[in-house]
């Protein structure tokens, strides 16, 4: 099968930074452009971020744009908390040799599939700030897709930032809300945080063995990840720390690991006692489907994605190999 022609738009944390590995290194996604959004982190971080996570698979030759510095009406909240203040673990990583490109994120959104019209994917690992403000500019960009994979949302309503919300909605919902009004669901998927705690938890024989493997990309992927194995602890309480944006792209890199999923009408909450809550509607009268959510997706699958890519030795070199941080 030919590598799947991509566009991944990302606010660069440490679970970003390892589905972006998956997407440059794993041999099944074609990246042309990389865009980012505040987040997780500042955007300016987020972009360092990208570029260094994207050196680390040995593909400086990918293009990243910098986006939407806020929310489309909010103030910045970042999860600095939980990923560290450099998104990265705080592990010292050095800068990337590479610089970002100077043109914005949302033209890069809607430049590339007007030049390749249904040929990209466009995978989301952040709030949908980039995307919304794209949306905006042309309302049938999502027709130019090939299709449309986000990682957004909890659909049984357990949120990671609130009761019932999930960060990367919580974020920015307005930009959520307008992601939705345009969606359908034969060209838009969301893989929501639900899926992630059910499907995509390290356990520590997963930390463990990422460790062991010893090559760039699995000890990069093992300690960029070790304030949010803390917060998992100490918040979620999972068995270990869960890989939200990694299971969303390899469910857009390989369909064929969803084992569930369903077509709803999805509504988001922008009221400030449920920010960010997903609204679904499964009533027989219920406005018809906008969306595809994946609710469950094989563990072992997903899990074999993660290890045969990290496992590689190439590239030879990596940001961490000068990084004083010791492992986990």
């Amino acid at each position: 099968m030919p590598a799947l022609p991509l566009i991944i738009d990302t606010d660069t944390g440490s679970d970003d930074a390892v589905a972006l590995l998956l997407a440059a290194a794993s041999g099944l996604g074609d990246i042309r452009a990389v865009t980012t959004v505040a987040g997780n982190v500042p955007v300016e971080t987020g972009t360092r971020n990208a570029l260094i996570s994207l050196e680390t698979a040995g593909r400086t030759d990918i293009p990243v744009h910098p986006g939407c510095a806020r929310p489309m009406t909010r103030t910045l909240s970042s999860a600095q908390h939980v990923h560290g203040e450099d998104g990265m673990g705080d592990i010292g990583l050095p800068d990337p040799a590479t610089a970002c490109q100077h043109t914005h994120a949302v033209e890069t959104l809607l430049s590339y599939p007007r030049r390749h019209p249904g040929e990209l994917t466009l995978v989301t690992l952040a709030p949908l700030t980039n995307i919304a403000a794209a949306l905006l500019r042309d309302p049938e960009l999502f027709t130019r897709y090939r299709h449309v994979y986000c990682m957004a949302g909890a659909a049984d309503l357990r949120g990671n930032i609130s009761p019932t919300a999930e960060f990367n909605v919580w974020a920015d919902p307005e930009a959520a809300r307008i992601v939705t009004q345009a969606a359908t669901p034969e060209k838009v998927t969301w893989i929501g945080w639900d899926v992630s705690r059910k499907d995509a938890v390290m356990t520590p024989s997963d930390q463990q063995r990422l460790e062991r493997l010893g090559t760039p990309m699995a000890t990069f992927a093992h300690r960029i990840n070790r304030t949010v194995a803390d917060w998992a602890r100490d918040v979620t309480g999972l068995a270990g720390y869960d890989l939200p944006d990694p299971v969303a792209m390899a469910v857009a890199l390989k369909p064929g690991l969803i084992t569930e999923q369903e077509e709803v009408h999805v509504d988001i909450s922008v009221t400030d006692d449920t920010r960010g809550q997903m609204i679904i509607d499964r009533r027989l009268s219920a406005p018809a489907p906008n969306i595809t959510l994946v609710r469950r997706v094989d563990e072992t699958g997903f899990k074999k994605l993660l290890f045969d890519t990290v496992t590689t030795s190439l590239p030879v070199g990596s940001p961490l190999t000068d990084a004083t941080a010791p492992a986990l």
